[in-house]
């Protein structure tokens, strides 16, 4: 996802992660955790509004270091978080004093596209790499960053997986297009545009104010429109108000949104089961029941006891990033800049994707999943390519 996520979730934060601190080194040196071994950071929105969507991959990653430091290695490994509330102008400052003073080897986030975006030149002066489990801005990858990955599909390929769905899925002939305005909410629906006129159908469009509580003129375009599939490119709280007023107001077209939306909160905001049957298109896997595959059934039921909840957005690319560490780590590397160049031959299998790296650091894997609101679930569909919907 791109730059602060408007996220109101009321989900608790876990006690705050053991701080393993190093006395010595360079930023591209050995990083001592408070065992002897080595520390990687965690960034990202912990306590603020968007706080729970990014609690669930930190606790994916938690979970993968908990796993391979009670294998009882050489080198352990020790995870410190820095909660940047998705603020760029937190998240600078606070890589400056990992990189300096907490001397860790990597880092696991940030976890939005507008902080990895000013973090990602401190990053590359530091030579600490970095693999973040949801920025999905698809201009970080063209930086020519040599410090930088994620493990997760960017916006474009999410647009046009989420397109592609709208036009085969659905068949949709006329689609209304709706964006937030924001830094991902804007290209993303244009992605999503592009695909959908590519395929055939009828596009018109609009823009809403996320600070605005009406979205009125909006509403009367779409229903003056008669569309057939209305795509919102923005976050589940403007989501939620979106589907109550399009509803109201009489508007009956299949709503769907992107990862920005992959929360429980868009159906509370819409008001109960007024949201049911809107679609959400992420380039991440959520797969409690195991219906993409045994290793995400797998993670989920390990996820659930540990955490005595079933697996949210990113706990997957979370505990995937902290993989890619952890093999780099396993082949005897153990400064910044060795991780970093070991990371460019991770090919492993991950909780939904194979971890391989691009020479741009992007995850050379391009799946997108598709999920239908139900009450307060969001079951997975499947495959964008492949799904449908009753």
């Amino acid at each position: 996802m791109r730059l602060n996520k408007t996220r109101i979730g009321a989900i608790a934060v876990g006690a705050v992660l053991a701080l393993g601190m190093s006395a010595c080194g360079g930023s591209s040196g050995k990083s001592t955790g408070g065992d002897g071994g080595l520390t990687i950071g965690f960034m990202g929105d912990l306590t603020g509004e968007a706080s729970g969507i990014v609690i669930p991959p930190r606790n994916g990653a938690l979970m993968a270091v908990a796993e391979y430091n009670a294998t009882n290695p050489k080198v352990k490994i020790t995870l410190k978080t820095y909660d940047s509330q998705g603020k760029p102008e937190q998240a600078t400052p606070l890589a400056k004093t990992a990189i300096q003073q907490d001397k860790i080897v990597g880092l696991i986030g940030p976890a939005f596209s507008g902080e990895s975006a000013q973090v990602g030149p401190v990053l590359e002066e530091g030579k600490v790499p970095s693999i973040s489990p949801s920025a999905t801005n698809a201009a970080l990858a063209k930086h020519g960053w040599k410090f930088w990955h994620r493990v997760i599909a960017n916006d474009d390929v999410q647009g046009a997986g989420i397109g592609s769905f709208i036009t085969r899925g659905l068949k949709a002939k006329k689609v209304f297009v709706i964006n937030d305005a924001s830094e991902y909410g804007k290209p993303l629906a244009a992605t999503v545009k592009k695909a959908v006129a590519g395929a055939g159908a009828q596009v018109s469009e609009d823009a809403i104010d996320p600070q605005a509580a009406d979205y009125g003129s909006t509403v009367n375009k779409a229903k003056a429109y008669s569309p057939d599939a209305i795509f919102f490119g923005g976050y589940y709280a403007q989501a939620g108000k979106l589907v109550k007023q399009l509803r109201e107001g009489g508007v009956k077209a299949r709503f769907l949104s992107g990862d920005g939306s992959l929360d429980a909160g868009l159906a509370k905001g819409a008001g109960g089961r007024v949201a049911d049957g809107s679609v959400i298109g992420c380039p991440c896997l959520i797969d409690p029941t195991g219906k993409a595959s045994s290793a995400s059934k797998k993670f989920s039921d390990a996820y659930k006891a540990k955490y005595n909840t079933d697996p949210a957005i990113y706990a997957a690319e979370g505990y995937d990033a902290a993989t890619a560490f952890i093999e780099a780590i396993k082949a005897g590397n153990t400064t910044a800049e060795t991780i970093n160049t070991a990371l460019s031959s991770v090919n492993v299998a991950g909780v939904g994707k194979r971890l391989k790296f691009g020479d741009n650091g992007e995850v050379t894997a391009t799946d997108v999943f598709v999920y239908e609101i139900k009450g307060n679930t969001l079951p997975l569909l499947g495959n964008a390519e492949k799904a449908k919907v009753g």
